[in-house]
């Protein structure tokens, strides 16, 4: 079984708990504040997801990162190499509104996160849809909700896009992390935001 693990606790990292935990799929989850705090969400949970330290997550063979954009190097700082593991980019250059966008000097924001996880082999994807979508039933009027993923690294894409299908949603690769990834990435992604759905046609 592929270990998962789950840096940030917040809404995204939380919306992502939700939909393992439905499935009763293992995984760490963590934040800044440790173990202790995150006593009443894995409760919730249920048990299948455990709350661990940050570094226990960060040695998961999926390692999802959930974290506010200005808080990312803090979050990252100081982890082991990824030794070829996959890392699960979702986040955004955003802050909480009214606050601008942040400015990346007009760069995927994956290839910035990448170059935070020395080793890793990563995967951009979870990051385009509002947590409420994100943590709803995936299936959605007769149809799956899509997810959409990136990335420059073909059998870590396969993992993901599995994964991605057995929690129920609908995965489409975007290709590479330069070009594909910036398609999704808000702001400014003509595919970021919107709540498409992947409907069966019938005869």
């Amino acid at each position: 079984m592929t270990s998962i693990g789950i840096i940030g606790a917040g809404q995204i990292g939380g919306a992502i708990a939700q939909q393992l935990a439905r499935l009763n799929i293992e995984a760490t989850i963590s934040n800044s504040q440790g173990p202790h705090s995150l006593r009443e969400l894995v409760a919730q949970l249920g048990p299948s997801i455990t709350a661990g330290t940050r570094e226990e997550a960060a040695a998961k063979d999926i390692v999802f990162v959930a974290v506010p954009w200005l808080k990312l190097p803090q979050a990252l700082a100081g982890l082991p190499d990824f030794g070829g593991r996959i890392v699960v980019d979702t986040n955004n250059p955003l802050q909480k509104q009214p606050l601008p966008p942040i400015d990346i000097c007009d760069s995927a924001s994956t290839a910035l996160v990448a170059e935070m996880v020395p080793g890793a082999r990563v995967v951009k994807a979870f990051n385009h849809h509002a947590f409420w979508n994100l943590a709803a039933d995936p299936t959605k009027e007769g149809g799956q909700r899509i997810l959409f993923y990136a990335g420059d690294d073909a059998w870590a894409k396969a993992e993901i896009a599995a994964l991605i299908e057995r929690l129920g949603f609908f995965g489409v690769d975007m290709g590479d992390i330069e070009k594909g990834s910036r398609l999704f990435q808000p702001p400014g992604g003509p595919l970021a935001g919107p709540n498409l759905v992947k409907m069966e046609l019938r005869a």
